[in-house]
This record gives C-alpha cells, sequence and structure tokens, in this order.
C-alpha cells in the first residue's frame, strides 16, 4: 500500500511515522507513506496556497489551484483507490470502514487548514470524506496520522501476531474485554483465576463474556 498525505504542514507528520509500528511497517516494505507540501505546487512565486473567501467572513481558504496540481501529478504516476478529504463534516471514521480502507492499494489524504479547501476540490477530486470525531482541529494532519495508523496496522505481516487486530475493540461490534500482564497479585488485586488454568475455551468464552458486558456498560449503542 502507498498512502500520499498533502498537507501544507508536512513537517507536523514526520515524528508521528518515524517509530514503532509505523515505522516498521515502511521498513519492512509493507506500506509507503509519502508527504507532499501543497506550497511545491502553488501557482506563483510566493508560493500562495490560500486566499479570503468570496462572499466574506472570518477565515482563509485553501485555494483550488494548488491542490488540483498536486493531485493530478500523483495521478499520473499511479492510479489511487481513493482520494480522501479529512474533515469535520464527513463520514465518521468507524472500524468497518478503516477494514475496507486496509484491503485497498493506495491513497491520498488531503488535510484541511484554516476554514477548509475550495469546494471545486471537494467536487471535482475528492472520492470519500472522513471525520474522526464530533470536533474541530486546527488541521486535517492528526486526522490523516490517525486514520493511517488504524489502516496501517491492519496490513497482514505489520503486527506480529496478526490475530492481535481482529481481537480489537468494534472488530466485531463489541469493546474488547481487559486484559492482565505479571504480576498475577499486585497489592491483593489478582488476575481472574480462568486467564490462568490454561483452559483455551473456558479463557475464550470469558473473554466475549466480558466484552458483551464492557460493551453493554460504556456503549450499548453498539449492540443495537
Amino acid at each position: 500500500m502507498r498512502i500520499d498525505i498533502i498537507t501544507c504542514v508536512p513537517n507536523l507528520l514526520d515524528s508521528f511515522f518515524a517509530h514503532s509500528i509505523l515505522k516498521r511497517a515502511q521498513q519492512g516494505g509493507f506500506v509507503e507513506v509519502v508527504t507532499h507540501d501543497i506550497r511545491d505546487y502553488s501557482v506563483n512565486k510566493h508560493r500562495t496556497i490560500d486566499d479570503y473567501a468570496f462572499g466574506g467572513g472570518a477565515g482563509m481558504v485553501l485555494q483550488v489551484e494548488p491542490i488540483a496540481r498536486c493531485i493530478r501529478a500523483l495521478q499520473a504516476e499511479r492510479s489511487y483507490d481513493e482520494i480522501i478529504y479529512l474533515t469535520p463534516d464527513g463520514e465518521l471514521m468507524q472500524q468497518k470502514m478503516v477494514n475496507q480502507l486496509s484491503l485497498k492499494g493506495n491513497l491520498i489524504m488531503l488535510c484541511g487548514h484554516y476554514k477548509g479547501v475550495d469546494q471545486r476540490v471537494r467536487d471535482l477530486f475528492i472520492t470519500k470524506e472522513i471525520s474522526i470525531g464530533d470536533y474541530v482541529l486546527s488541521g486535517g494532519e492528526l486526522a490523516a496520522a490517525v486514520l493511517s495508523d488504524a489502516i496501517i496496522r491492519l496490513l497482514p505481516g505489520v503486527l506480529n501476531d496478526e490475530t492481535s487486530a481482529l481481537t480489537d475493540s468494534f472488530q466485531d461490534n463489541l469493546l474488547a474485554p481487559p486484559v492482565y500482564s505479571r504480576p498475577a497479585d499486585f497489592e491483593g488485586n489478582v488476575v481472574p483465576e480462568i486467564l490462568m488454568s490454561g483452559h483455551e475455551a473456558k479463557v475464550e468464552e470469558w473473554r466475549y463474556e466480558q466484552s458483551v458486558k464492557r460493551t453493554r456498560e460504556r456503549r450499548p449503542d453498539l449492540l443495537r
């Protein structure tokens, strides 16, 4: 998979992709993540990428021309399965959506900034609009990082134990059950005996029951 992220502040993403699982995924050849500075595609020598909104009002708007030039340059090199715009008014990001995106080949993610992008970008180029929650960030970079992380960890070979991702919260509309590690007894708080029994079937049954219980208590909407 290749993920191209279009942004006006690419340095914000450098550290995020340079550590832990995301770093190993790139080193292992499972994914390639490339950031693109919108200013490199500006149509003037001042590298301008934003302007005032027609009709007035506070805030600047990312212009259509630099973004169009960047997207078209990328499309000239390869085909893309989705061109995603990270925006608060997009479709709410959920695990099912992430699962589907992890099966794609190449993705473009466009990060909004200021008051957003010229609507013509959305009309002409964007195939999918995604929100990571009902709140507003200073830009779409953090949202692109969150979405990328969620996708990349699902790619075959990225996690040491691929079954780990299958037992994450939301994979089966249930929250993950409680987990424990050493020591078995911490200041009188002991690990449930069933987890140390070695009886795999009973352990799985307990985990399922705990998942249902936790979901019912914390996210009953998932059980509807």
